[in-house]
C-alpha cells in the first residue's frame, strides 16, 4: 500500500519525508480522493434525519487523508520543488478542484446541510458549532449550490482553469528568479558592499563553479546589493531584472495569465450573483465590502502622503548633495535611504548584524514565547525532515504536555520560492475525545552561513522571523474542536494580527537583552544601539506606508472594478492604479502585477489591504501590553485565550473586544508610525 495512504507510524505522527517518493503522490491523491468521495456518499445516503453530528460534523472530518497528503505535497512544491513535483502539481490541481466542486455542487449533500441550517434552532449548538454550521452552509451557497446545472458546469470549468493558471504563474516566477544571474569578475564592482555580502556572493559563485562573485534575484543576494553597492549602473541592471519578472513577452511571461485570472475571478463572482471578485471575497472578511477597503486605504493615504512627499524630497536633496544625482530612480531608493539613515542615526545593518546571529534570534523568539505563553522548545532529532537545512523542535507546555511539532527552514535554495511564510503539515483538532496537536512550519530566505561567519540577520530579517513565528504561535496554540476553524483559519484580515503584534517585541530593550549578543564577544547589544533602533523605527514610515497602500490599491484595481475584459494592457492598468502613490519615475520595462504572487498565486486576492488593517489591530493591541508591561502574564493570557487559541470559532471583532475590552482605534498605529501630528 502507498505510504501516503496509510497511518504514519512515526514519532508524533510526523510526515515520513525520507520515505516518500515523488511517484507516490499522484496515485496517493487518486486513492485519497476516492476515499473522501466514499465518505461523502455515506453522509448523503444516510437514511437518518439530518443532524449536526451526522451531516455537518461528518462533513468536517471527511477527507482527512486527502488534506494531509495535500498539505505535504503543496508545502514541498513551495519549499523544495523540482520539475517532477511541478508536473505532478499541474496534474493534481484540476483533480482537487473537480473534487471540491463535486462536494459544493452535490445537490443531495446540500439538501442535508440546508436542512440542518434551516432548523438550527432545534439543535443545542455551542458558539463553535454555530460557526461551523454557518461556514459549511456558506461553503455551498457561496460556491454555486443554488445554481442551475448549466451554470454549475461553467463554475467547474472556471475553477479548474484557475487552479492551473495560479500554478503556472508561480512556476514562471520561480523560473525567472532562478534564470537571472549577475556574474561579476571585477572586485571594484562590489564597492560599498559589506564584507559579509561579498563573501556570500563569492561562495555563491563557487557553488556554481564560477570565478568572482554572483548576485541573484533571491532576497539575501538582491537586497544587500541594492542597499550598499556604489555602482549605480549595476544597481539599475539588477533592479530592472527584479522588476521585470514575468514581463518579457516570452514563454515565462505572466501578462496573459494575470488578465485571464482576473477575468475568470470576475466571471465566477458574476455567476454567483456578486458584482466583483472583491465583493465575493470581502463578504467573509472584517472589512465586509470593497467600498470600506478603499475608504480605509484612502484615509491612510491621505495621512501618509504628505509625510511621504517630504521624505522623498529630503532623500532626493540628500542624493543630489552627495552624488549630484539629478533624478532619484527606483534603484537609488534603498541605497540612498541607507546612507541617509546612517547619517541621521549613525546606524546601519552592518553594525547590528553581529548581534543577530540566527541561532540567537531563534532562541530569542522561543524565550518570548516562554515568557508570554509558558512554551518550551526542545530540539528533536527523531523525526524526518524534507531537507537537511530544516530545524525541528518539540514544543511543550509547563506540564510537559505536547503543544506542537515545529519545523523551521531558513535558507534559500533553487527549489524554494522567495519570501517568508508559515504553514502547517497537520492541523489541530479534537476528535474522538483526543486533542490532536498541530505540526507547524515557518519558511524564510535568510543569508546562509559563510566559511568565516555564521548566519547574521539584518534587523529587517529579525522582524521577519518574529512575524512568521507569530503566525506559528497562532497555529501551535490552537485549541478548537474542528480543524477548519483551528489556528490560522480565521478571516484573512485578522490572520496578520498574531504575526504583526509579535514584531513589536523586537524593538523593546527587555526583549533584545534576552538574545541580542555579539556572536564573537558575547557582549549584550549596547543601550545606545537599542535607542537608535527605536529612533529609526519610523524612518521613512510615510514612504513605506505609501508603498504598502500602493500594493493594496493595485490588488483592489484588479478585483473590485469593471470587467477586466476592458483591460488591454497590464502595464497601463497598473500605472493608473499606482497614480496616487507614485514617487519614483516609472520604469517602462518593469511590471509589478506579473510578479505579484500574493494575489495571483497565493491567497491574498482582494486581501492585500489586510496587512495595513491588521497593523491597526496590532498597534492598538500592543499599546495594551505597553500599558501593563510587555511580558505581563494577565494580558498575555487574555491574548492566548481570546485570540491565539480560538482560531475562527467566533467573529474576530468579538474575540478582539474580549481581549482588549474595546474596538481598535487607528490612532495607535498613526502614533507608532509618527504620522499623528
Amino acid at each position: 500500500m502507498n505510504i501516503l495512504n496509510k497511518p504514519f507510524h512515526t514519532t508524533y505522527n510526523t510526515a515520513p519525508f525520507s520515505e516518500i517518493k515523488n511517484e507516490d503522490f499522484l496515485p496517493a491523491f487518486k486513492t485519497a480522493i476516492e476515499k473522501a468521495r466514499a465518505e461523502i456518499d455515506d453522509i448523503v445516503i444516510n437514511s437518518d434525519h439530518p443532524t449536526f453530528e451526522n451531516t455537518i460534523e461528518a462533513l468536517e472530518y471527511s477527507g482527512e487523508e486527502l488534506d494531509r497528503i495535500s498539505s505535504i505535497f503543496f508545502n514541498l512544491n513551495s519549499a523544495e520543488t523540482n520539475d517532477e513535483i511541478q508536473k505532478i502539481a499541474q496534474e493534481v490541481s484540476p483533480l482537487l478542484s473537480e473534487f471540491s466542486n463535486d462536494i459544493t455542487l452535490n445537490e443531495d449533500l446540500f439538501k442535508r446541510v440546508k436542512s440542518v441550517y434551516d432548523s438550527k434552532s432545534e439543535f443545542k449548538l455551542n458558539t463553535e458549532q454555530k460557526t461551523l454550521l454557518d461556514k459549511k452552509y456558506k461553503a455551498f451557497s457561496r460556491n454555486g449550490a443554488n445554481l442551475p446545472e448549466d451554470k454549475k458546469e461553467q463554475l467547474r470549468a472556471i475553477d479548474k482553469e484557475l487552479s492551473q493558471l495560479k500554478l503556472k504563474f508561480g512556476e514562471h516566477l520561480l523560473a525567472e528568479t532562478n534564470k537571472f544571474e549577475m556574474h561579476l569578475t571585477n572586485e571594484s564592482d562590489l564597492s560599498g558592499m559589506p564584507e559579509s555580502a561579498k563573501e556570500a556572493a563569492k561562495q555563491l559563485a563557487e557553488s556554481k563553479g564560477k570565478d568572482g562573485w554572483l548576485v541573484t534575484l533571491d532576497y539575501p543576494s538582491y537586497i544587500p546589493f541594492m542597499t550598499y553597492a556604489d555602482n549605480r549602473v549595476l544597481r539599475e541592471k539588477l533592479s530592472k531584472a527584479f522588476g521585470s519578472k514575468g514581463f518579457h513577452n516570452d514563454d515565462l511571461d505572466n501578462q496573459n495569465i494575470v488578465l485571464r485570472i482576473s477575468q475568470l475571478r470576475y466571471d465566477r463572482a458574476q455567476l454567483l450573483g456578486y458584482k466583483t471578485h472583491a465583493h465575493f471575497v470581502l463578504e467573509e472578511r472584517m472589512a465586509e465590502t470593497p467600498e470600506k477597503v478603499n475608504a480605509f486605504l484612502n484615509e491612510l493615504l491621505e495621512k501618509a502622503k504628505p509625510a511621504a512627499g517630504e521624505e522623498f524630497e529630503t532623500l532626493e536633496e540628500f542624493a543630489k548633495d552627495l552624488d549630484d544625482i539629478d533624478q532619484l530612480q527606483k534603484w537609488d531608493s534603498a541605497y540612498y535611504s541607507e546612507k541617509l539613515k546612517q547619517k541621521l542615526f549613525s546606524l546601519d545593518d552592518e553594525q547590528l548584524k553581529p548581534y543577530f546571529k540566527l541561532e540567537n534570534v531563534i532562541r530569542g523568539a522561543f524565550l518570548v514565547a516562554e515568557k508570554l505563553f509558558g512554551l518550551r522548545f526542545e530540539d528533536i532529532d527523531t523525526i524526518d525532515k524534507y531537507h537537511e537545512d530544516v530545524m525541528a523542535y518539540k514544543v511543550i507546555d509547563a506540564k510537559d504536555n505536547l503543544v506542537s511539532i515545529f519545523y523551521a527552514d531558513f535558507f534559500p535554495r533553487a527549489g524554494k520560492r522567495n519570501g517568508a511564510w508559515m504553514t502547517s503539515y497537520k492541523p489541530q483538532m479534537i476528535k474522538d475525545g483526543k486533542n490532536e496537536r498541530p505540526h507547524v512550519s515557518i519558511v524564510c530566505n535568510f543569508t546562509k552561513p559563510t566559511k568565516s561567519k555564521p548566519s547574521l540577520l539584518t534587523f529587517n530579517e529579525v522582524t521577519t522571523l518574529f512575524h512568521e513565528f507569530g503566525h506559528a504561535l497562532h497555529g501551535m496554540l490552537a485549541n478548537t474542536t474542528y480543524p477548519s476553524l483551528s489556528g490560522t483559519n480565521v478571516y484573512w484580515d485578522f490572520v496578520e494580527l498574531p504575526s504583526q503584534i509579535l514584531e513589536n517585541w523586537c524593538y523593546e530593550e527587555d526583549t533584545l537583552k534576552l538574545f541580542a549578543t555579539h556572536y564573537e564577544t558575547g557582549e549584550v547589544i549596547p543601550m545606545s544601539l537599542i535607542e537608535k533602533i527605536k529612533a529609526s523605527s519610523t524612518f521613512h514610515e510615510g514612504m513605506q506606508t505609501l508603498r504598502q497602500l500602493s500594493f493594496g490599491l493595485l490588488d483592489m484595481s484588479w478585483h473590485a472594478g469593471e470587467s477586466p475584459e476592458t483591460i488591454k494592457s497590464v502595464k497601463l492598468h497598473e500605472t493608473k492604479a499606482f497614480g496616487e502613490t507614485s514617487l519614483y519615475p516609472d520604469v517602462p520595462g518593469n511590471c509589478m502585477s506579473t510578479a505579484f504572487a500574493h494575489i495571483f498565486q497565493g491567497g491574498y486576492s482582494s486581501g492585500y489591504y489586510s496587512y495595513k488593517w491588521a497593523e491597526v489591530l496590532d498597534a492598538d493591541a500592543f499599546e495594551y501590553f505597553k500599558e501593563e508591561g510587555i511580558f505581563n502574564k494577565t494580558v498575555a493570557d487574555k491574548f492566548k485565550t481570546y485570540v491565539l487559541s480560538q482560531g475562527g470559532t467566533e467573529d474576530p471583532m468579538t474575540l478582539y473586544k474580549k481581549f482588549r475590552g474595546q474596538e481598535p482605534k487607528p490612532e495607535a498605529l498613526l502614533r507608532r508610525a509618527g504620522l499623528l501630528k
